[in-house]
């Protein structure tokens, strides 16, 4: 799984811009500001969902282009791409090989994941941000999963809504959005726990090196019967204006397995350590489960490892192979990697010279 090719059409700072990178390691350097996270934000909305920084469709298009985006890669025979029109800027709209197509079915393509510098502080906040994490993992395995997750928010979004009415609720319809959510609940459950299980077991019998390995569990969120639970507790939710029952509630645990201590205790650089150990674990479960390794975005991951584990980081993504799409501010954070190296800026990104990116 590779992209051959990127191209970007009034995508946030790119007026017009084409990158040719290959299999490997892609290393995009350049200032502050320059645009790499533009790149690789462009990279992850070739898969479902609203890409690595959850922005709206209408913050990614350029200021004083036509009012619209595209992103395009090409990925062997395969063309897909995204984007929106000046006519429906809130419409996303999707091509496969030229045909339209559902966002949701990008992830039968590619899987892409990413880590980003937002994302340092996941264990220290709310349980929002690891669902959502888990989720991209559960997706890269079970490409069904976001189609059971988007239907089981519409019917809960729907449920709420109805709940919130003044006057006695339609029970029929209450009980067929209760229905809906208790089925693709059940299966959202299932994704999640295989999904949970098989990372736990592979990271628990990893040897000890320099990223730590992570305990994982969920906690939370499973009810033995959520369409009773639902149906129980209406004046509840009501209430309280949301949902308090259902796989929406669950939270993704994770522990320090060398200290026995929970991520959220840990140093700043073990956390970092311990996501990096779960993303790159993933990536090879993936690889085997999947006969497809996927992209993986790194963003800024250079700068806040030293040197040992930038050396470890680099061997490990050239050994499992794949394609790993890294940014940093300067190239000699990227010192003895075996990369394809690109200076970003003006809306450009240059390939380097070998002499230039040492």
């Amino acid at each position: 799984m590779v992209i051959s090719r990127l191209s970007l059409s009034d995508f946030r700072s790119y007026p017009d811009a084409v990158i040719a990178p290959g299999p490997g390691l892609v290393v995009l350097t350049g200032e502050n500001g320059a645009g790499k996270t533009n790149l690789l934000e462009a990279v992850s909305l070739l898969s479902p969902g609203r890409g690595l920084r959850g922005a709206t469709l209408t913050e990614m298009v350029r200021r004083g282009g036509g009012g619209g985006f595209a992103v395009a890669a090409r990925l062997g025979e395969v063309e897909v791409g995204t984007g929106t029109i000046p006519s429906a800027p809130e419409r996303r709209q999707v091509r496969v090989n030229g045909a339209a197509a559902s966002a949701t079915s990008l992830s039968e393509w590619l899987s892409v994941l990413w880590l980003t510098p937002a994302m340092d502080r996941l264990f220290q906040e709310g349980a929002g941000g690891r669902r959502r994490f888990l989720d991209r993992l559960v997706l890269a395995l079970s490409p069904g999963h976001g189609i059971h997750a988007a239907r089981y928010e519409a019917a809960m979004r729907a449920r709420n809504k109805l709940l919130g009415q003044e006057g006695p609720a339609d029970e029929a319809w209450l009980a067929a959005l209760e229905a809906r959510m208790a089925e693709h609940g059940a299966a959202i459950v299932e994704a999640r726990g295989a999904a949970v299980d098989a990372l736990a077991a592979r990271l628990a019998a990893a040897p000890e090196g320099p990223f730590a390995r992570a305990g994982l569990a969920l906690e939370g969120g499973e009810e033995p019967d959520l369409s009773a639970a639902l149906r129980q507790g209406r004046r509840r939710d009501a209430t309280a204006g949301r949902t308090l029952s259902g796989p929406h509630r669950a939270d993704l645990v994770v522990t320090h397995l060398g200290k026995a201590q929970p991520a959220s205790s840990c140093s700043t650089g073990e956390q970092k350590a311990l996501l990096l150990g779960i993303v790159l674990a993933h990536a090879d479960l993936v690889a085997e489960a999947a006969g497809r390794r996927p992209i993986l975005l790194l963003d800024e991951v250079a700068a806040h490892l030293d040197p040992r584990r930038r050396e470890a980081l680099f061997a490990r993504l050239e050994a499992g192979g794949g394609q790993v799409w890294m940014t940093g501010t300067e190239p000699a954070l990227f010192a003895g990697a075996g990369a394809q190296r690109f200076h970003v800026g003006d809306g450009r990104a240059e390939p380097m010279e070998a002499s230039a990116a040492s």
